[in-house]
């Protein structure tokens, strides 16, 4: 793989990632309470991928997460 495509590739994957957490959004929007495995299991990705996306939603002051049991709970700020 060139240089060109490695970058376009990650060009892509950032929207990708963008459109992705405002689909997370709207997912916690019309359930209120989410876990990340069913993050995951809805967007078809793993538990790390999810957490990880769920974790930037944080950073970006969208989302809180309540730790209970062992489980992480997200829902809206």
């Amino acid at each position: 793989m060139n240089i060109h495509n490695k970058i376009n590739n990650n060009l892509n994957g950032d929207i990708n990632m963008n459109i992705q957490k405002d689909k997370i959004i709207d997912f916690i929007k019309k359930e209120k309470v989410v876990t990340s495995s069913e993050i995951a299991k809805k967007f078809e990705v793993s538990w790390n991928t999810a957490e990880k996306s769920l974790l930037e939603l944080i950073i970006d002051g969208k989302v809180v997460k309540i730790k209970k049991l062992g489980v992480n709970l997200w829902m809206l700020k």
